[in-house]
């Protein structure tokens, strides 16, 4: 499967998880959660999407071990940053959280940055 794709499907997954944490707030009138709801739509809908779109139109790199690396470090990043953010304005592992939030912030970090290698290192040709 190519990574337009792979972003895609993933993109809707954390589409749908990021509507439902949205649903329980509203349907339970906590809105405790509005910062991992948030992150789970940015970081994890949004952002996958735009890497989908990216890939489909500007990078022609579906068969590099940079490409994969980009592709996993982000969607690793964005699903500990999306759990650890609910479990930790759920009140839960706060201390122990603290350092797991700032790898995957890193993570989302380096991704984007191999992200940009890959637009300048292996340009779709634009015939």
């Amino acid at each position: 499967m190519k990574f337009d794709r792979k972003f895609l499907l993933c993109a809707l997954v954390y589409a749908v998880v990021g509507i439902c944490v949205g649903i329980y707030m509203a349907a339970s009138k906590n809105h405790g959660q509005l910062v991992g709801h948030a992150h789970i739509l940015l970081v994890g809908f949004v952002l996958s999407f735009i890497y989908g779109l990216i890939h489909k139109l500007w990078v022609a790199a579906d068969n590099r071990l940079v490409a994969n690396v980009q592709f996993y470090l982000h969607q690793l990043s964005a699903l500990v940053m999306g759990t650890g953010l609910l479990l930790f304005y759920g009140g839960l592992f706060q201390e122990a959280l603290d350092p797991i939030l700032a790898m995957s912030a890193f993570g989302v970090l380096g991704s984007a940055l191999l992200m940009v290698y890959l637009v300048i290192r292996f340009p779709r040709s634009q015939a």
